[in-house]
């Protein structure tokens, strides 16, 4: 698979607490230059991003991050928040407790609260399937199709696993479209990229790929 094509999926990625601001002035740069389809980011520092990108790349934040157990109407104010900031995309974090006790109208209601927030704008819903049954991500699957959300992502990558290929599928299997799919968490090598993709993914959430590419680990690839 061209390499460009795994780049222009790739949502480049810095959520690590201890984050700076040059730390991600730096993921910035390098997102506008491997044309990332996004740079994903703490809110905390989606307004000065998007005031230093200039609209030459997407700014994506991620809400109820990463546990999830926010209350929806925390998460609709962040949501509201980061769109104020300049946010472009929004990646949130199911209430994973209510689905383990089936309170799907719950679940469900949720979503469409952050989804009415986005004005629009996308939308990406964090499962966390390391900590689900495969009853739970196909219900899930269901779920997210009807709330109007845009992607179903498989993880935050601070759980106990991140993306599978399995996973993946699974989902392919089981949404409706237009919801496609993001496969975030354990993303290490341009093989797994291309394998996520293939499996129907249509967005990466990644820190390793552009640091790959920089590397020049993938022979005559050219920014």
């Amino acid at each position: 698979m061209d390499t460009k094509k795994i780049l222009n999926a790739t949502d480049h990625t810095l959520l690590a607490p201890e984050s700076t601001w040059e730390q991600i002035k730096a993921i910035i740069d390098d997102g506008i230059k491997f044309n990332c389809a996004s740079v994903c980011i703490p809110a905390s520092f989606v307004k000065r991003a998007a005031q230093y990108a200039e609209g030459k790349i997407k700014i994506c934040t991620v809400i109820g991050f990463p546990t999830g157990y926010s209350t929806a109407e925390a998460k609709v104010f962040e949501c509201e928040n980061a769109l104020e900031n300049g946010a472009d995309e929004i990646d949130m974090v199911i209430n994973i407790g209510a689905l383990k006790e089936k309170n799907y109208a719950y679940v469900l209601d949720e979503i469409k609260k952050v989804r009415a927030a986005c004005e629009g704008k996308i939308l990406k819903v964090i499962i966390e399937t390391c900590l689900l049954s495969e009853e739970e991500k196909i219900k899930m699957c269901e779920i997210v199709s009807a709330s109007g959300a845009d992607y179903i992502k498989t993880s935050t990558g601070f759980s106990s696993g991140g993306a599978t290929t399995e996973d993946v599928k699974l989902f392919a299997a089981h949404i409706t479209p237009p919801l496609k799919i993001k496969a975030a968490g354990g993303i290490s090598s341009l093989e797994d990229a291309e394998a996520f993709l293939e499996a129907g993914a249509s967005r990466l959430g990644t820190s390793r790929i552009v640091k790959i590419v920089k590397r020049g680990e993938k022979d005559g690839y050219t920014a």
